[in-house]
């Protein structure tokens, strides 16, 4: 097995480090393990090799859609502080309606997308879906009134709908499950680099205020529905789709990315079959997942959407300019922790602890910003709240795919799981209302809530997960001793076969 810290975590047999030995392994029913042969030749030095390799062609461009996506979903907030409310005529809650709109369309289309990526090409489907999004987004520089804000944000929800479950799916069919954590962090850092970016971008871009008699908030739709544009052709060149059709790859380099994925998911299912989505829907820890992350989703949202709103309530701030400059610091900080946390998660071979302890750093964020009426210590706050949200983000979606056995209903469950946590961006939207300034604290109120009851109910599933791992090492045998045969007998209860353990 691998380290002690990651064999509880897994539910398949591995040598040394997760590396392959040239060895045939002969079972007690003189059974060759044909996994061994196929892998014959790739030792623990081939086998990093090969991983940087897929690393270094997926990852920094799959990070680079998703900043692109969280940029185009988000840059409302900074439009806010141009004209767009005056512009628009965005009275009372209409601003709030805005962004709220965009989240039912969001999730709405987010199972359907995830098994329309299973049963079609993820490198047509992606690009696809970011071309209907680049045009939502360069259209709301147009727009003339509330009705067609609406209607933009709406399309915008069903267009961004299957991106981040997609990519979160799609990694874990590249990747073993005790590997995944770690890329879905450096994928979700690029939400992080989106709220820094998104500030720096969006204060060049209302220098253009006035330029062919557009406002500043127009420029800042336009130029980044654009941008999307571009990088979406660019993306149905150089997107892959499956290791087995990968053309960065030798025949070889596919083999044995093959081989490493089908040692992780000990044979389980993963043919296209209904009867893996609705064991997807019953399965009750995929729901308890659902509500630990619409917690963490909802300061998600509120910190993404309001921020700029925030800061310069502060009583510290200027300018709009500034306030805009002030939204950097924070993310940067984010983003830091959030790699930093998915590394470790994935060297130690755990979640839950790790999500337990950015809550805690959520919490006391939110109690800075609720009880002190001191600028500079609220700011400091925005620094705690986004240290303990967004690291959680990626080590939530990876602890719920880790914990979910057979490729489609894995895909469900993350689907599942990241679209009700979506759901939090609807509360979001109503939480940071004008006549609350400049302290805010009935939202930072229903945040705390939120992120007290993602902190109890992530406690109890780490409890639960512990127990269950200990009842089946007791009651049957170690994962390392199953034949191929036996597995095969399992294949279709997924997280329920006795050879499977679950990450905690």
């Amino acid at each position: 097995m691998g380290n002690p810290a990651e064999g509880a975590t897994h539910d398949v047999p591995t040598t040394e480090s997760d590396s392959v030995t040239n060895e045939k392994v002969v079972d007690k029913g003189a059974h060759v393990n044909d996994i061994n042969v196929e892998s014959a030749g790739w030792d623990e030095s081939s086998t990093r090799k090969l991983i940087r390799k897929v690393d270094f062609t997926l990852i920094p461009f799959l990070a680079l859609l998703y900043l692109l996506s969280f940029l185009d979903r988000t840059n409302i907030g900074n439009a806010r502080l141009d004209s767009l409310v005056k512009d628009l005529d965005l009275h009372g809650l209409r601003y709030n309606d805005a962004l709220a709109i965009f989240f039912p369309f969001y999730v709405a289309a987010e199972i359907p997308s995830n098994m329309a990526m299973k049963r079609f090409r993820p490198s047509i489907w992606i690009p696809s879906i970011m071309v209907a999004w680049a045009i939502c987004t360069t259209l709301m520089g147009v727009v003339q009134n509330y009705p067609g804000l609406m209607a933009c944000r709406s399309a915008l929800g069903i267009a961004e709908g299957g991106l981040f479950p997609g990519i979160t799916y799609y990694i874990t069919m590249w990747y073993q499950r005790h590997e995944c954590g770690f890329r879905m962090a450096i994928f979700f850092s690029a939400a992080t680099a989106a709220g820094a970016f998104g500030g720096l971008l969006a204060r060049g871009i209302m220098e253009m205020r006035k330029v062919s008699g557009l406002s500043g908030w127009q420029w800042i739709f336009i130029i980044e529905g654009m941008l999307t544009f571009v990088i979406a052709v660019i993306a149905y060149f150089v997107m892959q789709d499956y290791p087995a059709t990968a053309k960065f790859l030798t025949q070889e380099e596919r083999d044995e990315i093959q081989a490493r994925l089908k040692r992780d998911r000990s044979s389980l299912a993963d043919e296209f079959d209904m009867k893996y989505f609705w064991d997807g829907i019953k399965d009750w820890k995929i729901w308890v997942h659902m509500f630990i992350t619409i917690g963490v989703y909802t300061g998600l949202y509120s910190y993404s959407l309001f921020l700029p709103t925030i800061i310069s309530d502060l009583g510290t701030v200027s300018t709009p300019e500034m306030a805009q400059l002030m939204t950097v610091p924070p993310y940067v900080v984010a983003c830091v922790f959030c790699v930093a946390a998915g590394y470790y998660a994935d060297k130690l071979g755990q979640r839950g602890i790790f999500m337990i302890g950015f809550m805690v750093i959520a919490i006391i964020g939110l109690i800075m910003l609720m009880v002190s009426t001191s600028g500079a210590v609220r700011y400091v706050g925005c620094f705690f709240l986004a240290t303990g949200i967004y690291p959680n983000v990626p080590l939530g979606v990876a602890w719920n795919g880790n914990c979910v056995g057979g490729s489609l209903k894995r895909g469900v469950g993350i689907a599942m799981h990241v679209g009700f946590g979506n759901l939090g961006g609807t509360i979001s939207a109503y939480l940071f209302l004008v006549k609350d300034k400049p302290r805010y604290m009935p939202g930072f109120s229903t945040l705390l809530g939120c992120q007290i009851m993602a902190l109890v109910l992530s406690v109890g599933m780490t409890i639960y997960l512990r127990r269950e791992n200990a009842r089946r090492d007791r009651e049957y045998k170690p994962p390392s001793e199953y034949t191929e045969e036996e597995r095969l007998a399992e294949r279709e209860k997924g997280d329920l076969a006795t050879f499977f353990r679950y990450t905690i």
